[in-house]
């Protein structure tokens, strides 16, 4: 048994030069690098140990599913005709959406909220890489729980009304609704990208509500005056609600012309959700929290 090291004496596992100096201290505690890796687990632990995560999350599959199945219920096989067998899901999608928004921006804002966010900068001083983590694992959690929900009304709907009544349903039905699935995700991912900007959750919400509702009342309201009728057009039909009906399958608008093309939608998603993204890795790397 040895007993405590005397003053001056140098720790084991030091060298010491010719001067009896300590020249440097080899731990015997493994010390690995940090990478993204290391900052993905612990940004999983925060989204998966707070209750906003279940609620958020448990709200979009309940809505989803919930909503979806009974649209499933009221319908006949010979609906779906002209509609595809993953419309159903876009009812309850156009309500859960929100859910995904209010997740992607208490990501963030929540520690900022609760001053957290000093202790994570503390611990992980590279910025970019956590915001990069909380993309990630935000993104990938919240795809899979929307293609879930939307996948598990879509086979319910084939499995009760896949007759012929129901008429020729192709693979691309389902492609599409993926992609709308993650036109969704890639809504959530604009909203942690706001929250980042704005630090706040209430006001985060608020500007993504705004993103999502005000469009179509805009289009509405410059479609009045025949100067600002052809950008009222596009704004009615270039927005989030259309988007996903078109990608769930509606071939059609409520006045009855052709849709845009899916292409532009995810375009447009893309552009506007990459310049916040972007954003947010500048105004991250500036402030002090």
């Amino acid at each position: 048994m040895t007993g405590p090291t005397p003053t001056g004496a140098t720790p084991r596992g030091a060298t010491t030069t010719a001067e009896g100096q300590p020249q440097g201290y080899s731990s015997p505690m493994p010390t690995p690098r940090p990478h993204l890796g290391h900052a993905l687990a612990s940004e999983w632990t925060k989204l998966v140990s707070v209750r906003s995560t279940l609620w958020t999350l448990g709200s979009l599959v309940l809505t989803v599913v919930g909503i979806g199945l009974l649209f499933v219920v009221q319908t006949s096989s010979r609906d779906y005709v002209e509609i595809s067998f993953t419309t159903p899901a876009l009812f309850g999608l156009l309500v859960g959406q929100i859910a995904v928004m209010v997740l992607g921006v208490l990501t963030i804002t929540s520690e900022h909220a609760s001053g957290l966010v000093r202790t994570t900068f503390t611990a992980a001083p590279e910025r970019h890489r956590v915001l990069t983590a909380k993309y990630l694992v935000f993104s990938i959690t919240a795809f899979l729980a929307i293609a879930m929900s939307v996948f598990l009304v879509g086979v319910s709907a084939a499995l009760v009304h896949n007759g012929s009544a129901a008429g020729v349903h192709a693979l691309g039905e389902w492609f599409g609704a993926l992609t709308g699935c993650l036109y969704v995700t890639l809504l959530g991912v604009l909203a942690l990208a706001v929250g980042a900007l704005v630090r706040h959750s209430a006001g985060a919400i608020a500007v993504m509500l705004g993103v999502v509702t005000l469009p179509p009342v805009i289009g509405g309201m410059l479609s009045i005056w025949e100067a600002s009728a052809p950008i009222g057009q596009t704004v009615l039909e270039h927005n989030a609600p259309v988007a996903l009906m078109q990608l769930f399958g509606m071939r059609e608008t409520a006045s009855g012309g052709p849709m845009p093309s899916q292409l532009s939608h995810m375009v447009i998603i893309l552009l506007i959700t990459g310049a916040a993204v972007a954003a947010s890795y500048a105004t991250v790397a500036r402030r002090d929290v």
